[in-house]
């Protein structure tokens, strides 16, 4: 990718509009992309997106989409007419599912970029184990990413723990994008599988989800500005 293109992936997790507002005026749209999740698009709605990208910011619209394939696809197809950069569905929905999603999209003149989430960071071995996943996180993370490859999307979400053995596993082109990054002097707050994001994109990740070490900084832009510095060092 080009070594100007904006890594890092902003998290807006607020409970109210004038909270994120506060933080996207602080922000640079050529220095990160910015991330919403269920909280605010539960809250706000799709008019809240369309905001966001008409202020230059290009979105990652993280709904984590699992459903049957029909409206799974339905659902991308209407995330992509609001004009997000990405979006992304679970893995663990399925060949079909994750398929229906990709040839949905496949028939747009211009399409958002399409990831699979495979194990989410916060689950801990006790827990996989608790729900009927078999294996080491790593593990389920290397089959889910691999169908997901096989089924036609861009790339996935994982823990930049995994993203070494799935960058010499799925190639160059698949795109690894990486929550669980933390500066060395943050908090792990809910994650368990963390890295610094120096070291997570020397392990292949592709883009870096980051939240509290910019969203609760004192001055959110320069923490922006700081992270970016420590990924030229290994880009």
């Amino acid at each position: 990718m080009p070594e100007t293109e904006a890594r890092v992936i902003v998290a807006l997790d607020y409970p109210n509009e004038d909270a994120a507002w506060n933080l996207v005026d602080q922000l640079d749209a050529g220095l990160c992309r910015l991330k919403i999740g269920k909280e605010m698009f539960t809250r706000l709605g799709p008019r809240f997106v369309e905001r966001v990208i008409g202020r230059g910011f290009d979105v990652f619209l993280d709904l984590k989409y699992h459903d049957i394939p029909n409206t799974v696809a339905a659902a991308c197809d209407a995330a992509a007419d609001l004009g997000v950069w990405m979006m992304n569905v679970h893995a663990s929905g399925g060949r079909r599912m994750m398929q229906s999603a990709a040839e949905r999209l496949a028939q747009r003149p211009s399409r958002p970029l399409l990831i699979g989430v495979t194990i989410l960071t916060s689950l801990s071995q006790e827990e996989l184990n608790e729900i009927g996943f078999p294996g080491s996180p790593e593990d389920n993370v290397l089959r889910l990413a691999g169908l997901a490859q096989e089924s036609g999307l861009d790339g996935v979400v994982c823990s930049p723990r995994e993203a070494a053995s799935l960058r010499a596993r799925l190639g160059n082109d698949f795109i690894l994008v990486t929550p669980g990054v933390r500066p060395a002097s943050a908090s792990l707050d809910d994650q368990t599988r963390v890295m610094t994001p120096a070291d997570a994109i020397e392990a292949g990740s592709s883009y870096l989800v980051v939240g509290r070490p910019v969203t609760a900084a004192e001055d959110p832009l320069a923490a922006l500005r700081a992270i970016n510095a420590e990924i030229r060092t290994r880009a």
